[in-house]
């Protein structure tokens, strides 16, 4: 099963990361490109423990569905998504913020499996992975931004 493991560091503590990598607005804003929308379970706010969450989306010239799961969720050092719907044969998502000295380490470790057996491996490789990992550096880079400037106030204010 292919894994990615990012690790980005943000000048800022680690409760704000924490609830800003679960900020649904913040996602959305994230992925405006792919047209993400929250259309299920959590749509507003923060994801928290045992809630599920659908993402419509477009990726290779076609809408998507993908329904998320928090499988586990420790305020505010870690939490676990797992698809329980969607394009993967298998998806987990854990989010890992450890505090450091000036701010923060945000670890994203993605363990999933592309569902058409040998052909997927092999896309995999070729594209799907740096396309996968491309997008949660996409995210990681919005939630930096937002950490580090005072737009994180409009999401976590509110």
């Amino acid at each position: 099963m292919p894994t990615i493991h990012l690790t980005t560091f943000i000048a800022q503590s680690a409760e704000i990361v924490f609830d800003l990598s679960r900020h649904v607005g913040l996602h959305k804003d994230a992925m405006v490109a792919y047209r993400e929308e929250a259309v299920a379970g959590t749509r507003f706010g923060m994801l928290e423990s045992g809630e599920t969450i659908t993402w419509r989306s477009r990726h290779f010239f076609k809408d998507r569905l993908m329904r998320l799961r928090v499988l586990e969720l420790v305020k505010p050092e870690r939490y676990v998504l797992e698809q329980a719907m969607g394009p993967f044969a298998e998806f987990r998502h854990e989010r890992h913020v450890k505090p450091c000295e000036n701010g923060s380490i945000l670890i994203n470790l993605i363990h999933y499996e592309w569902p058409q057996g040998r052909l997927g491996r092999i896309a995999d490789r070729l594209y799907l992975g740096n396309y996968l990992e491309n997008l949660i550096q996409q995210h990681n880079e919005t939630i930096r931004k937002s950490a580090e400037g005072n737009r994180w106030k409009t999401y976590l204010m509110k």
